[in-house]
């Protein structure tokens, strides 16, 4: 038996159910990831141990690779088990990702699982699923530089700005190789992702729609603090059809009112890449990661 009974000293959640344990009551850690839980929720640690990342609990708000694991594939627990749970029971619900969770509880879920480090609590507590897709997106939001980094934003978006595609996915693979190996992983993990989001007609988001909702995420502006002028360059212009026939994003004619921005045009530029493309980073490992 690897958990060791004790009695509670300072105040800490619960690393399965997110509760509180109150000063004197009894408790179970674990003997190997150190993982806090109630005696009642004893069952339900998660077994094997689930994988500790290299602080001993997460920073508010930092990098990326500094949530992700010590081994490959370098995807942040909190993105597996908030991908994971998406995929379980959100690839029915209609507009995922775009209609919003309740705030109160995005930013509750958030706290907990940053809280709780590696062993993260369970997710299906959580009855709204766009709860949990809110959480991933605020994650993503809160690190200190997006997933494409500050040094490489420029280069992200002069090659999605290339108009013929072969030659843009070229680009955009070399700009992707050159990533961080957490950031690399990480877009390579959510990439699959969001093209299973996209094919699934129930959800009814499509690239368009997928790549306004996580263009500013993934790639946000090339600064931590961007002036009004980046502001406004990276914002959708308007779109004038008989000057510029593309909107960048789709082949052929542009059918689009409104063109997307310079975020979502790299965004959407990256969910064109073959799959296989994305697959050689996670490597074999990836079955560990994606729920079959």
């Amino acid at each position: 038996d690897r958990a060791l009974p004790l009695q509670v000293i300072r105040p800490e959640p619960c690393g399965v159910c997110g509760s509180r344990i109150r000063f004197g009551k009894a408790a179970f850690k674990c003997r190997q990831c150190q993982l806090l839980l109630h005696p009642k929720c004893r069952e339900q640690c998660p077994s094997p141990c689930a994988p500790r990342p290299r602080h001993h609990a997460w920073p508010r708000e930092g990098v990326l690779a500094d949530f992700a694991p010590p081994t490959p594939p370098l995807v942040p627990t909190l993105v597996v088990q908030c991908v994971t749970e998406v995929e379980t029971r959100g690839l029915t619900e209609t507009g995922l990702y775009r209609v919003p969770g309740a705030e109160q509880l995005v930013r509750e879920w958030k706290r907990r699982l940053l809280r709780a480090g590696g062993a993260l609590p369970a997710l299906g507590s959580v009855a709204d699923i766009h709860v949990v897709c809110g959480v991933l997106k605020d994650f993503l939001r809160g690190l200190k530089e997006p997933l494409v980094t500050f040094n490489l934003h420029p280069a992200f978006l002069r090659a999605a700005d290339i108009p013929d595609d072969a030659a843009c996915g070229t680009a955009l693979r070399h700009v992707v190789s050159k990533l961080p190996p957490a950031n690399r992983d990480t877009l390579a993990f959510l990439m699959l992702h969001l093209l299973r989001v996209s094919h699934s007609p129930d959800c009814k988001m499509d690239v368009l729609n997928l790549s306004r909702v996580f263009g500013p995420t993934l790639v946000g502006h090339g600064t931590a603090n961007p002036t009004p002028l980046t502001i406004m360059e990276d914002t959708p212009r308007q779109c004038k059809v008989r000057e510029s026939p593309r909107c960048g994003l789709c082949p052929g004619h542009c059918q689009h009112p409104h063109p997307p921005s310079l975020p979502a045009q790299v965004v959407a530029r990256l969910l064109s890449l073959p799959p296989d493309f994305w697959r050689g980073f996670l490597g074999t490992e990836q079955e560990n990661l994606v729920p079959m």
